[in-house]
């Protein structure tokens, strides 16, 4: 069953967030990922929203874990933290 990382993220300082946001996709690729959405412009109906909407779809649960807590990931995981300020799921899809 796919699983998906959905992140919804306030980019703090642009030109930072750029050096890792830069690096993902290949990276996510490397580990099945696809990313489905990366970026802004949110229409919301409902709520609040930050202004960059993430979804990137894996193969299983257990591969977006293991590409979360990659060492590849983890090297440039710092870059996003002090860049942006984010809520992120992993969920199951159906």
């Amino acid at each position: 069953m796919p699983a998906y990382i959905i992140a919804s993220i306030e980019v703090t300082d642009p030109d930072d967030y750029m050096t890792y946001a830069r690096q993902t996709v290949a990276l996510a690729e490397k580990w099945g990922g696809r990313f489905l959405v990366k970026g802004g412009n949110p229409e919301t109906v409902e709520g609040t929203t930050a202004s960059r909407q993430v979804v990137i779809e894996f193969p299983d649960r257990a591969t977006a874990k293991a590409w979360y807590n990659s060492d590849e990931y983890r090297e440039i995981l710092p870059i996003a933290l002090r860049a942006s300020k984010r809520d992120i799921a992993i969920v199951d899809g159906v």
